[in-house]
């Protein structure tokens, strides 16, 4: 995993206009936030569950101070990041047998995001009990997913390795993403604490020896990379992932783009085991010349529209003792 440095991002033109008091353009800001929730998020847009609103001054597994809250809070670059951590994760031929075994994510892509952002959300901000709760959910779904992949190997969903392979790839992609579009990236030593913080969810599904650092998460990488391959496998969920959902022209730009930003947080091993070229201006670096600043202002318009987090008040909140403030 390449080093996640703090970046400078020229975005005091988005900043200055997201600080405006935009009154007039407040019908259109709600519309669109409400079509980007329930893109995301289906029918369940109503009112905020007991497990981000109960019991009072319950933290959850990280609290309102904690660089997972941070990471995890961001929309923009959950997405891209999420994107990425796919692409990455189908490159593990047991981890990605499984999945094509047992998932329904070609005729159900949405749905299947949506559970797993259940999942993310309700660890991150969920209280402890619900966590706990998520995590042995899903532990008891791996218990029934096990297979022989393509190359006649057996697998199994609960393997602590394959655990510490997904887990790895998808917070990994996270942090590279909030690394590289949000306007507050990370210092070294908060990159560290979020690594750090998060390993107990993978824990709590079963995963061992769990990179707590960008260093571990590095050596890591080195280390499981011989097993990784581009396989057909690999390269169906690649073309799945290119290809995306219908929609309208707007829709499938947004996402063209997003797909783009998430090429371009793969490490250069990566991208040459899936057969995927650098997205277009793309400096030696990996930072994008013009990907990257578009990907900037989509994720400012998706922060504008969808405005703060009730899920996240409600959970400061609980985490605070405190009551929560009407809507």
């Amino acid at each position: 995993m390449a080093p996640m440095p703090a970046v400078s991002m020229p975005m005091d033109g988005l900043r200055r206009l997201a600080a405006l008091p935009l009154r007039p353009l407040e019908p259109v800001r709600r519309s669109l936030g409400q079509q980007v929730r329930r893109t995301l998020a289906g029918d369940g847009v109503g009112e905020v569950p007991a497990a981000f609103t109960e019991p009072p001054g319950d933290p959850g597994l990280f609290g309102p101070g904690s660089m997972t809250w941070r990471v995890h809070g961001d929309l923009p670059g959950m997405l891209i990041g999420g994107i990425s951590a796919l692409f990455l994760q189908a490159l593990h031929p047991l981890a990605m047998a499984g999945v094509d075994q047992h998932s329904d994510y070609r005729r159900d892509p949405m749905g299947r995001l949506r559970r797993t952002g259940d999942f993310v959300g309700t660890t991150t901000f969920g209280s402890t009990a619900a966590a706990e709760q998520a995590c042995a959910a899903v532990r008891g779904i791996h218990g029934r997913v096990t297979g022989v992949a393509p190359d006649g190997r057996p697998y199994a969903a609960s393997d602590p390795e394959l655990l510490r392979w997904v887990h790895v790839a998808e917070v990994g992609s996270f942090l590279r993403a909030y690394q590289r579009y949000s306007l507050t990236p990370l210092r070294r030593a908060e990159c560290d604490r979020y690594l750090d913080e998060v390993a107990v969810v993978a824990e709590l599904l079963g995963a061992t020896d769990v990179p707590r650092s960008t260093a571990a998460v590095r050596r890591y990488f080195r280390s499981v990379r011989p097993e990784l391959v581009g396989d057909e496998l690999a390269r169906g969920a690649r073309d799945f992932l290119l290809a995306g959902q219908g929609g309208r022209p707007e829709q499938r730009a947004v996402y063209g783009l997003l797909v783009q930003a998430a090429i371009g947080l793969l490490p250069g091993w990566g991208r040459e085991l899936l057969d995927l070229r650098r997205p277009p201006l793309v400096g030696r670096v990996g930072d994008p010349l013009v990907v990257r600043p578009a990907a900037l202002a989509v994720g400012e318009v998706l922060r504008w529209s969808i405005g703060p987090s009730p899920v996240r008040a409600a959970a400061t909140a609980r985490a605070r003792g405190e009551p929560l403030a009407a809507a």
